[in-house]
């Protein structure tokens, strides 16, 4: 191959080397795409943000379709959102909303709440058009012990300037939520919930709920309401079966002392019978010390045994004549 041609080919494969390296770092297309738009932005403008580490798609769709909406948008406001994590393209799209919705909305404002987490285009959405929250089904205590259960739809609009630092929807609920069952623990009877149930929105609508939130309630419907259990006979109860329990334990006590009383007192007897018959015991030794100094004599004895012998014979004839009388008694019908 002659050298002329070779040197051709080399330039034509460098030319199309420095194109494609040209058009991979310089977003051509996108600088056309801008142009055409009325967008004012040069090629270095785009070259710097690759420098930058900004993805050029990123900055510049957005501000196109801000110019076309007709804000007052610079690429400096929106690679500074970019560079600090936010999203440009929904930020973007928020403060077009507002615009056409008549909301007075500035980019810093707009920048702020899409940074601090929040979805800024749906918190635009939700001024226009209110969010409507439903609650769980909150019990309440009625004075009367009756439980009732009441679920709530809390119409809420967003507030803009409340975005960043405001409470979100938990805190809503969670303060109607209060609000509804301080109102059923107020009412004197669960048949006057029953009967007015929006005397709970009423109630808990003057509370002022939504200060310190990123909401406005505009208002609060209670979407179904239910009779519970009954609390306060179930606490009856209860205290009952437990004053039962404690009496109960209170009589075994006092049977357990009972019993330990008897016991103590089988003891005693015991006790003195042993004495009574160490005493017995003594008679005959004293008996026969008596008839070995003289003290009692042969008759004495003889005497004394023949006494003992009657006083034997009337205790048989008395136990038999008492269990006689015992067994007529048994045998004998009553008469009424």
């Amino acid at each position: 191959m002659p050298t002329d041609q070779l040197m051709i080919l080399i330039g034509l494969g460098l030319l199309i080397i420095f194109f494609v390296v040209l058009f991979t770092f310089v977003p051509i297309t996108l600088w056309i795409s801008a142009w055409a738009a009325g967008v004012k932005i040069g090629i270095w403008q785009l070259v710097g943000m690759r420098l930058r580490r900004v993805v050029p798609q990123r900055v510049v769709v957005p501000l196109i379709k801000a110019v076309k909406a007709g804000l007052d948008l610079n690429t400096n406001k929106l690679e500074g959102h970019y560079l600090a994590g936010g999203n440009v393209d929904r930020a973007v799209n928020a403060l077009i909303a507002a615009q056409r919705a008549n909301i007075e909305l500035s980019f810093e404002r707009c920048a702020a709440i899409d940074l601090a987490g929040r979805d800024v285009l749906e918190a635009v959405q939700m001024s226009v058009n209110p969010k409507v929250i439903e609650t769980p089904f909150i019990a309440g205590v009625a004075m009367d012990g009756i439980e009732v259960k009441a679920k709530a739809r809390i119409t809420v609009r967003a507030n803009i300037d409340r975005l960043v630092g405001g409470a979100g929807e938990d805190t809503v609920i969670a303060r109607v939520g209060e609000g509804i069952v301080s109102t059923i623990g107020s009412s004197e009877s669960h048949k006057k919930v029953l009967e007015n149930p929006d005397l709970i929105s009423q109630t808990v609508l003057k509370k002022g709920l939504d200060s310190g939130t990123a909401f406005e309630i505009l208002s609060i419907d209670i979407a179904d309401i239910d009779i519970g259990k009954n609390i306060g006979a179930g606490l009856q109860t209860d205290q009952a079966e437990a004053d039962k329990k404690i009496a109960q334990a209170k009589a075994e006590e006092r049977r357990a002392m009972a019993v330990a009383k008897e016991q103590e007192m089988k003891a005693r007897v015991e006790e003195m019978r042993a004495k009574v018959v160490e005493a017995e015991a003594e008679v005959p030794l004293a008996m026969s010390e008596a008839l070995r100094s003289g003290n009692l004599g042969v008759m004495d004895y003889m005497n004394f045994n023949n006494v003992k012998a009657d006083t034997d014979m009337r205790d048989s004839i008395g136990k038999a004549t008492d269990d006689g009388e015992e067994e007529d008694q048994t045998k004998k019908p009553t008469d009424r």
